[in-house]
């Protein structure tokens, strides 16, 4: 799964503000209407809709007019692509840290042995 930077930036962007991150959180548990979704936080009806607004354009969220209603679902795709550019930084930084490990145990076991400070200071009291 290739993803084009930019949308993985638009991801990040959307979800690095906390009342994006919970209303995403929010849709994990399904579909819900605006007035719900804005509810919990002290802001204006505006204010919300400019952070939904943003979900949206990143493809994080899409909404639908019924009537009066308007509903929102969340749309898996783009944290599916995150996680996928997660894993691959994480295999990458583990495979890099168990390199580091391994090089640093061969280092120790190569090294000569040479006394310890403490060593030193028991040879010498007398």
């Amino acid at each position: 799964m290739i993803t084009a930077p930019h949308r993985l930036d638009d991801t990040f962007r959307a979800l690095a503000d906390p009342t994006r991150r919970a209303v995403v959180e929010a849709l994990g548990r399904g579909p819900a209407a605006v007035s719900d979704l804005a509810r919990p936080f002290s802001m204006a009806l505006p204010s919300f809709l400019q952070h939904l607004k943003l979900l949206e354009e990143c493809g994080l969220v899409e909404t639908q007019k019924q009537g009066r209603v308007r509903t929102c679902r969340l749309k898996p795709e783009p944290l599916a692509a995150l996680d996928h550019w997660l894993e691959v930084q994480r295999s990458l930084w583990t495979r890099r840290l168990d390199q580091l490990d391994a090089l640093l145990v061969t280092m120790a076991e190569e090294m000569p042995a040479t006394p310890s400070p403490q060593d030193q200071t028991d040879k010498d009291t007398p």
